[in-house]
């Protein structure tokens, strides 16, 4: 099989496993993977996921890929509050939340870390496109926040709190208090509730 008409049947995926490849062609020749990889056809995102190199020209697809090679998983975290401007840094490390284990993938997008929760608590996200054929899994702006207090139980003082830096402005126009309690109160956690309250009572929220 040539490289060519390899390229021509998969790129539109953008990411793609080995068992699509399998499905398309049962007899393919694991080797030119490989191959293909180390003469910088195709980057290898994490054991048995790739993409083309053409893609990292394109804005958003390493949260794309975020999704496809860990899932079920969304962005979250520290990953989504920078997006909706609600933390001033730039976040580096791509942050996603699963219900799979916790783990970490580096490839030539950037590092990947996924933090568990419980499969109960997968909801509070949203489709974001990015073409007419792919989406992006992206916590609402409430998830994310009760997604760090959650997973982070340090942020249990004000003044751990405050060190977050959170964007008070922000905070007023993104977050929605009423969406905010009612996913609280779905992770049936004490500890959560008590860490929401001192937030807003440090943000005067």
């Amino acid at each position: 099989m040539s490289f060519l008409d390899f390229k021509n049947q998969l790129f539109d995926l953008a990411c793609f496993n080995i068992h699509q490849i399998n499905a398309w062609q049962p007899e393919f020749n694991r080797n030119n993977l490989t191959r293909w990889v180390k003469k910088g056809y195709l980057i290898r995102l994490r054991q048995g996921y790739f993409t083309f190199p053409e893609y990292k020209k394109k804005p958003d697809y390493f949260l794309y890929f975020s999704n496809r090679i860990y899932r079920p998983s969304y962005i979250s975290l520290q990953s989504a509050l920078s997006f909706y401007g609600m933390i001033p840094e730039t976040v580096v490390q791509i942050m996603a939340v699963t219900s799979l284990k916790t783990t970490t993938f580096n490839n030539e997008f950037g590092g990947f870390t996924y933090r568990n929760i419980k499969e109960n608590l997968m909801f509070g996200y949203t489709l974001r496109p990015i073409n007419e054929n792919h989406n992006i899994q992206f916590a609402t702006p409430e998830k994310a926040l009760l997604d760090l207090l959650y997973l982070f139980p340090f942020y249990n003082f004000s003044q751990e709190l405050e060190e977050l830096r959170l964007d008070e402005d922000t905070l007023q126009t993104e977050i929605n208090k009423e969406v905010l309690w009612g996913y609280c109160s779905r992770f049936k956690s004490k500890a959560l509730e008590f860490r929401l309250k001192l937030l807003l009572k440090t943000y005067n929220l």
